[in-house]
């Protein structure tokens, strides 16, 4: 028996949605990745962020080509990572949209670096792009870590669809 175009493509299509599926169950803290081309600020939530070593320290984020904030990201040498607090889903929904400008209603400031961090996220990274490996449609940034700083808040975790209060995590016993 031979598979048609359309039965492959329906294949891939039900494979699509079992991946999606599978994505939306597994949790995950929420980030805004920043860029800044020539002091104007870009940015847009990630949830493809990693730890890749602590020495040096190296983190690794994912950032779909697709994205209106894609080609600031790219032309940047530094970019910053910012790791949202339960407090800002207003943030996360600002920039989990396409297009406008995201900075309007925030406050934030530019670094030393040149990175636009938010204000009042849990943490923040800002890093300095050493690898940059295009993924199919997405490219993976491979930044060291130059500065780094966290404040005494919980992050904003996401999962199925809906955003929680990382204070609210039970531990597993």
């Amino acid at each position: 028996m031979t598979n048609t175009t359309t039965d492959i493509q329906a294949d891939s299509a039900a494979l699509s949605t079992r991946v999606r599926g599978v994505h939306r169950q597994y949790p995950t803290g929420v980030t805004v990745v920043t860029a800044a081309v020539d002091a104007k600020p870009y940015g847009l939530a990630v949830n493809a962020f990693s730890s890749i070593s602590l020495d040096p320290p190296l983190v690794l984020v994912c950032v779909n080509e697709s994205s209106n904030s894609y080609g600031a990201v790219f032309a940047s040498s530094h970019i910053g990572i910012n790791i949202l607090a339960a407090d800002q889903i207003d943030v996360a929904s600002v920039f989990a949209k396409s297009g406008g400008d995201k900075f309007t209603e925030l406050k934030w400031e530019l670094s030393e670096l040149g990175v636009p961090v938010l204000a009042g996220v849990a943490g923040h990274f800002e890093l300095e792009v050493k690898y940059k490996i295009p993924a199919y449609s997405h490219t993976i940034f491979v930044g060291q870590v130059v500065e780094a700083a966290s404040a005494d808040k919980a992050p904003l975790v996401y999962q199925a669809g809906q955003f929680f209060d990382g204070t609210r995590l039970e531990p597993v016993r």
